[in-house]
């Protein structure tokens, strides 16, 4: 009975070739652009999502405008539970003009190894850290500008004007598929050298202090005595794990991801009422074939289900185009974007958020048509004109 159920509903949805290859259009375009927006969104997380527990970051309770003293580094070291620690300071220069932005951080010794999933090849790390100029630049942003071991790169001061001049001695790989490949690092001690010669009140600064921890589990206790240790000091201190750092940035910028989000919702609403409109159609031109049914004994079950599978079908077969497609057109937008989204990967959890919009689309759409045949008179069903 299930596979004559099937085959009637497969035979119905393709009935009307024309209403059928439209409305499976209209479904994928509305799944693949559900998709595509989702990974806008985790990728405006992605930052957060890849940061440690393990790692604190201290700055400036007022701003991360304001500096902290680097003297402050000894006082934290000696905090329990601190076992390592290093600073770094956002630089904000223009290479060649304000288009090419991306992320460049001055950065201490020992950075580097708070951050396994920054993978640099031990030579080419020898060779940064004993070049005062210089620099490890990500994966992507290497290949976005063509550089190479070995070149020269000029950067124009902004917040430390200047001409600046770094030679690339690395090219760090991403661990894990969400790491961020389009970061520059170069020796803090070079900027700090500069701003003792050009503006010594500006110098033995530094915009964060990084700071890992022996146990993920005592991160509050950790973050509130490195506070406690500045409170009431000209420069006090706000202390919290490297993924509620993130957030903030996130937060700065919640409006915008909130009207992704329902824009994404909305493209599902749009389809729902196509859908919906399709199904009253053929159901309607299908009156009086489900009072004959009815005549020949099938209950108003079997009419309900046939007109709730024709939506499914329907359905599913722009739900599976649909998620095929939000991988390659997602990889394609994240390389044309990848100076904006840094790591630009559809989520695990995003087809099966596709599949269940595509689900409930059918289901929804169904419903009234379907209760509607079900109930009925075969009388009145026979006289339909459709």
């Amino acid at each position: 009975m299930f596979l004559f159920l099937l085959k009637s509903a497969f035979l119905n949805a393709w009935r009307h070739r024309l209403r059928a290859v439209l409305t499976v259009t209209g479904l994928v375009v509305a799944i693949l652009a559900f998709g595509l927006l989702k990974t806008i969104v985790t990728a405006w997380y992605a930052g957060a999502d890849a940061a440690s527990n393990a790692r604190l970051v201290t700055r400036s309770s007022i701003s991360l405008v304001f500096t902290l003293p680097i003297s402050y580094k000894d006082r934290i070291r000696r905090v329990d539970g601190v076992t390592a620690i290093s600073w770094a300071n956002w630089f904000g220069g223009i290479y060649i003009d304000e288009r090419n932005f991306f992320p460049q951080f001055a950065i201490s010794n020992g950075y580097l190894d708070q951050y396994p999933e920054f993978v640099v090849a031990e030579a080419d790390k020898k060779a940064f850290l004993v070049d005062r100029r210089g620099v490890v630049a990500g994966r992507k942003l290497a290949k976005r500008f063509g550089w190479q071991v070995g070149d020269v790169i000029p950067l124009k001061g902004t917040i430390f004007p200047g001409e600046w001049s770094f030679v690339l001695r690395a090219i760090y790989d991403g661990r894990e598929q969400n790491t961020d490949e389009n970061q520059f690092f170069f020796h803090w001690d070079y900027l700090n050298e500069t701003m003792k010669k050009s503006a010594p009140r500006r110098a033995n600064r530094t915009g964060v202090f990084i700071v890992s921890v022996n146990n993920p589990d005592n991160v509050a206790e950790i973050s509130a005595a490195i506070d406690k240790e500045f409170r009431n000091s000209l420069a006090e201190t706000l202390t919290e794990t490297e993924k509620a750092f993130q957030l903030g940035f996130v937060s700065m910028t919640e409006a915008i991801v909130v009207a992704i989000e329902i824009v994404s919702y909305v493209v599902i609403l749009i389809i729902m009422a196509v859908m919906a409109n399709t199904m009253a159609m053929a159901a309607r031109e299908r009156t009086s074939e489900y009072a004959t049914l009815k005549a020949l004994g099938f209950s108003p079950g079997f009419i309900s289900m046939l007109i709730v599978l024709e939506s499914v079908l329907l359905c599913a077969v722009g739900a599976v185009i649909g998620i095929a497609l939000t991988y390659p057109l997602a990889r394609g937008f994240g390389n044309a974007l990848d100076n904006v989204f840094p790591v630009f990967n559809v989520a695990r959890e995003t087809p099966w958020l596709q599949s269940g919009c595509a689900l409930v689309v059918a289901l929804v759409a169904a419903a009234t048509p379907a209760i509607r045949s079900a109930r009925i008179r075969i009388v009145d069903g026979l006289r339909s004109i459709g």
